[in-house]
């Protein structure tokens, strides 16, 4: 028994009460999410976005934290639940022709927009009925770049003594309204790398004078494609993936160096040390080999995002007693610095699928077509209910 606006309910009688107060607040979350979906920010540039969303609570003052980001207390004393949602866009130009598309050259294209008035409508139904332990609202800035966000919010003590801290997270690769509560890794560990090759530059027409770093980054790239399928553990998986590539200055011209930039992606702590190795050796063994050097470096940019499993098992408890179907196995090699949080508390990364479709080529998160429908909103709503009543449950 918990007490709700002053008087003992049931718990099921409690949750229907606060479900229906989200259903109440979702035309207004539905317009605030269409109001920042049109005015976005970039990393580093949320304070606007902050604001709105912090007028749209009406929950008070907000303090600041991690730079842009803001955080504010529903509820009375004692321990809270954190309720994390992202403030930040990215460098998208938009191509949904939604009334309300982005009139910048950024875009939300990630659902932080969804997850912001989602957590609006959550945060508002709170403070309606009255509940018995605190939420803490967390609007947190840079998720889409470095230096991390998250990585501040934890430096800056925000989470010390709290209970948990709950996300939700719009995803295409589940089916529409499925909510995945799934314990233990979900998300990858997230590396950069970049590979630099020196050869001797010279006249592209007498190669032979020359050590072509082009040719020698070339073979590399596709040498690390090989890293996943024969020298990693197929049990643990990873990702290796070369997003940027740069050599030379004119077609005639062989080149003095070339270099690559990419990522690498594992669920474990202990494997990343692994693929850094082999990332070495390939690289330097490869270009010694067409006569130039090669070097790789390797920055650790976010820990893999960890469910805790009693939290996990609860929510997916919670979510099927209001009827919504549950996911319990998805897990993805994106990465998010919510995995952070992980290290200081107890966390929970809720997944709600968007996925209308099984087409290969329908849009995906980072898409500049990608756009969840408004009544998401809803869904992810409920997503960070189940998560805010599974933390309250299993609080020792």
């Amino acid at each position: 028994m918990k007490p709700l606006g002053g008087r003992e309910v049931s718990m099921v009688e409690m949750v229907e009460k606060f479900r229906t107060a989200i259903a109440d607040e979702l035309p207004a979350a539905t317009t605030l999410r269409h109001r920042l979906h049109a005015d976005p920010r970039v990393s580093g540039d949320e304070a606007d976005t902050a604001d709105d969303v912090v007028r749209a609570l009406d929950a008070g003052p907000a303090a600041h934290v991690a730079g842009t980001g803001r955080v504010l207390r529903i509820g009375g004393d004692g321990p809270a639940v954190v309720l994390r949602a992202e403030l930040d866009a990215l460098p998208i130009v938009e191509r949904t022709g939604a009334p309300y598309a982005s009139r910048t050259s950024a875009m939300h294209a990630c659902g932080h927009d969804v997850h912001l008035a989602a957590l609006v409508a959550v945060c508002r139904a709170a403070a309606r009925i009255g509940v018995e332990t605190p939420i803490s609202a967390l609007l947190q800035p840079r998720e889409e770049s470095a230096p991390s966000g998250a990585a501040d919010v934890v430096r800056e003590g925000v989470l010390d003594g709290a209970i948990a801290v709950i996300g939700a997270h719009v995803q295409p690769r589940l089916p529409q309204c499925v909510v995945s509560a799934a314990p233990g890794p979900v998300n990858a560990a997230a590396d950069e790398f970049e590979i630099t090759i020196e050869g001797r530059g010279g006249h592209a027409g007498y190669p032979h004078t020359a050590r072509d770093p082009v040719l020698a980054l070339c073979q590399s790239v596709v040498s690390l494609q090989q890293i996943v399928s024969r020298r990693f553990d197929p049990v643990h998986g990873a990702v290796c993936s070369v997003g940027q590539v740069r050599a030379g200055s004119a077609p005639n011209v062989i080149p003095r160096t070339a270099s690559a930039r990419g990522t690498v992606r594992v669920m474990g702590d202990a494997d990343r040390p692994v693929m850094a190795r082999l990332l070495q050796e390939i690289v330097e063994h490869t270009a010694s080999a067409h006569g130039c050097i090669g070097r790789v470096t390797v920055e650790e940019v976010e820990p893999p995002l960890i469910n805790d499993p009693p939290l996990a098992a609860q929510a997916a408890r919670r979510l099927g007693g209001m009827g919504i179907p549950v996911d319990t196995v998805f897990r993805s090699f994106g990465a998010d610095d919510f995995s952070y949080y992980g290290e200081v508390t107890r966390s929970l990364m809720l997944f709600v699928g968007t996925a209308s479709t099984a087409a290969p080529d329908a849009p995906g998160l980072h898409d500049s077509r990608f756009l969840p429908g408004d009544f998401l909103i809803g869904r992810v709503a409920e997503a960070y209910l189940a998560g805010y009543l599974a933390a309250c449950d299993t609080h020792v």
